[in-house]
């Protein structure tokens, strides 16, 4: 008892105290301890034993069903309404605020490297959107689940970029509009993922919905099919790769971004040269 007595808070030396924490048996004043479910513990422990600010991430996403899919649909649609707006009320992507984030490869070799992912926010109407959004919404709640909303995020932005390469490679002097790059790219992901699980492609659902996209092609102004199959291919790219790193215990969402910056450095040649 006089031991305990005499004992001092290990934060402040000139603060006698009869506590302790529960956790490392150090002793602490009222002050530096916190209540927990068995006893009380010190700062210290509370902070150690606090999940790192990744795990934080993890454990809110984890919360968040599709939380990927919701802020992508999100942010295209608030960026189409604002084009629209800005433009007059012209909400066929054909105004100067559409034209401003438009892929085209002149402008894009004068530096103007934004383009290359702002195109997925310009849309040729309201119909255009609907079916790349409606898209998008099935298939993120087939992949977003079992990849997780980064994997997901990030095989999106890199399938956006791989359309970008594409219409760059085929028609960079054509403009370009629209996110079936990305949304082409996660469709063609879910559907190497449902393959490796038995699943056929046109039992999903939303097989005829890109059938859909395709045709719109021909009726909407400044859709380039070249993106389409540029965005299937960065998607399918991404996708094997991370699987071919879950298989052998690499980081995934390192492999993705990996794709992300050699998808990117393309894009910046294919600009340099052309």
């Amino acid at each position: 008892m006089t031991q305990e007595s005499t004992a001092t808070c290990y934060r402040h030396p000139d603060r006698e105290t009869g506590r302790r924490c529960t956790r490392c048996g150090r002793p602490a004043c009222p002050e530096c301890l916190r209540e927990a479910s068995v006893g009380s513990h010190c700062v210290e422990c509370v902070k150690a034993a606090a999940p790192s600010a990744r795990q934080r991430v993890s454990i809110f996403t984890g919360r968040e069903n599709m939380l990927a899919t919701k802020i992508i649909i999100g942010v295209t649609v608030a960026a189409f309404v604002l084009i629209g707006v800005r433009d007059g009320g012209n909400f066929s992507g054909t105004g100067q605020t559409a034209f401003d984030l438009e892929l085209y490869g002149p402008f894009v070799h004068q530096g103007e490297w934004w383009r290359v992912f702002s195109v997925s926010l310009v849309h040729g109407g309201f119909l255009h959107l609907f079916f790349n959004m409606l898209l998008l919404w099935i298939v993120g709640q087939l992949l977003e689940p079992g990849a997780g909303p980064l994997r997901f995020g990030l095989i999106y932005v890199v399938s956006v970029a791989a359309g970008s390469a594409g219409a760059l490679i085929v028609q960079p002097h054509t403009l370009s509009a629209g996110a079936s790059g990305g949304v082409f790219g996660v469709a063609a992901a879910a559907t190497i993922v449902m393959h490796r699980q038995g699943v056929r492609f046109w039992d999903t659902g939303f097989g005829p919905l890109l059938l859909i996209n395709f045709v719109l092609d021909f009726f909407i102004p400044n859709i380039s099919i070249a993106a389409h199959v540029g965005g299937l291919i960065g998607g399918l790219l991404a996708a094997e790769l991370m699987l071919q790193a879950r298989r052998r215990g690499r980081p995934e969402l390192g492999v993705a971004g990996a794709v992300l910056v050699g998808v990117g450095a393309f894009v910046v040649a294919l600009a340099v040269a052309r």
